[in-house]
């Protein structure tokens, strides 16, 4: 039974354990909405920056991006109709936006560019129904030790770094490397849960305001 009894049921799109863990964490209630994965993405989530574009821009846009590919998955699956939770992570150095390693190289390659330095998270949250479209970014910061050449070679071997953003996960192997966080822990982690129960409590409110108002019409 969920922690949060206000808080409806609703559709994650992502296929990130972290998230689905984080959810279980406060006792959300949702079904998994599962999108296709590399190399076999889907077009209308693709993933890719813009030329020159700012951080918040990209991250926000492809949060959008997954939430209406979300809306337009129930439709054509003929699913359920509830409200959609997407989120989208990346890293910003020094305004270069840093996504998912392609390969061991590219992880290392990384890992030694964030080595020694403060890099930011950006996640962007998306809740959306068949009438609100709610949106928020969280904005973290995180300063790394310098990381040893063999230790990052250890790292890329485990296999964690990919799927992940920056080439690393806070809550894994790569905590070892953190000498400090200014922000939100699960933001960091790719969902912010200050901010995503704020949009489920404004979405709640929002539905328990219909069903007054359709009381009131059909009375």
């Amino acid at each position: 039974m969920s922690s949060l009894p206000s808080l409806p049921r609703i559709y994650l799109a992502s296929t990130s354990p972290r998230r689905r863990d984080l959810l279980h964490q406060i006792g959300i209630e949702f079904d998994t909405l599962f999108f296709r994965s590399p190399p076999r993405d889907d077009e209308d989530v693709a993933e890719d920056a813009h030329p020159n574009e700012p951080p918040e821009d990209y991250v926000m846009r492809v949060a959008i991006a997954k939430a209406e590919g979300a809306q337009r998955r129930i439709v054509w699956r003929k699913l359920r109709r509830q409200a959609v939770l997407a989120a989208d992570t990346t890293l910003d150095l020094d305004g270069e936006i840093i996504g998912k390693p392609e390969d061991a190289e590219d992880a290392a390659r990384i890992l030694r560019r964030l080595s020694g330095r403060e890099h930011r998270v950006l996640t962007a949250v998306v809740l959306a129904d068949d009438k609100l479209f709610l949106q928020r970014l969280s904005i973290s910061t995180v300063r790394m030790r310098e990381i040893r050449e063999d230790e990052i070679a250890h790292y890329v071997d485990s296999g964690e770094p990919f799927g992940k953003a920056g080439a690393y996960g806070i809550q894994g192997r790569a905590a070892a490397f953190i000498a400090e966080i200014k922000g939100s822990y699960s933001g960091i982690m790719g969902l912010p849960l200050y901010e995503t129960v704020e949009l489920l409590h404004e979405l709640a409110a929002s539905q328990a305001g219909n069903s007054y108002a359709a009381l009131r019409t059909a009375g």
